[in-house]
């Protein structure tokens, strides 16, 4: 590990008091969660682009959840890793403000972070296809896991949808605004665990260094944005986050 840059990281981020940090599926594959892209991800057993996609939900829902049900009982079963506890541990120092995650497996909050924008929803609930009753996901997880399409009593037949974003389907508007706001505030920006391929959460850390902020960049794939950023540490994010934290550039005074 690079000891140099870590320390310049340790002193950037403890010298602000406004960070907020960009998250993508790099920081919970140490927790055992498999991302899309790299090697033995999920890109290399089906593309989900076309398997989690609003149009395979809507036509062939079983494929749908044959798709989902490996990827929830691991997610089940994870815990948060030392780069959630760590990014936890930022705010409530009162350092890191926001955590904006592309991430739908609830590990940031798991680990303690309370200001939380989940761009990409969250599976913590499900909405009926048909006539939009919501549920909290723990009646309808054990139905999934033992092959069942959970199915609403609504008398039309719909099909309860994870309240995750699927590919063709818009955003949540109230949590990309309130992340841009975030990011617009910021004076550091933490770039942890992902690729920026995914738009438009790819294009989002120029709303902060347009601003002025400095980047910090930690992740094991290069990124369009290592040859703009201020720090660039291609580690894994939970040895790299813990190591900044615990360096003794990094001073915070209560």
């Amino acid at each position: 590990m690079d000891e140099v840059k870590i320390a310049e990281a340790a002193g950037m981020i403890s010298a602000s008091r406004n960070v907020v940090a960009l998250t993508g599926a790099g920081i919970s594959r140490p927790s055992g969660i498999p991302d899309f892209r790299s090697a033995g991800g999920m890109w290399e057993q089906e593309n989900p682009m076309e398997v989690a996609s609003r149009r395979t939900f809507d036509t062939n829902p079983q494929r749908f959840y044959n798709w989902l049900r490996p990827l929830l009982q691991v997610s089940l079963a994870a815990q948060p890793n030392p780069a959630h506890l760590a990014l936890a541990e930022l705010e409530r120092l009162g350092i890191l403000k926001a955590v904006v995650t592309q991430n739908i497996d609830g590990l940031h909050q798991r680990a303690g972070s309370r200001t939380v924008y989940e761009l990409h929803g969250h599976m913590r609930s499900a909405t009926c296809i048909s006539c939009e009753k919501q549920v909290t996901s723990d009646a309808l997880i054990p139905q999934v896991l033992s092959g069942n399409i959970p199915l609403c009593d609504c008398g039309g037949g719909g099909t309860f949808k994870p309240d995750v974003v699927l590919f063709d389907e818009f955003l949540p508007m109230d949590q990309v605004e309130q992340a841009q706001q975030a990011l617009f505030l910021c004076d550091v920006l933490l770039v942890v665990g992902t690729s920026l391929e995914v738009s438009p959460v790819a294009d989002m850390p120029l709303i902060a260094m347009q601003r002025g902020a400095r980047v910090i960049i930690v992740n094991m794939m290069e990124t369009y944005l290592d040859g703009h950023a201020n720090i660039v540490l291609h580690e894994d994010v939970a040895a790299a986050l813990p190591a900044i934290m615990e360096h003794p550039a990094f001073r915070y005074y209560e």
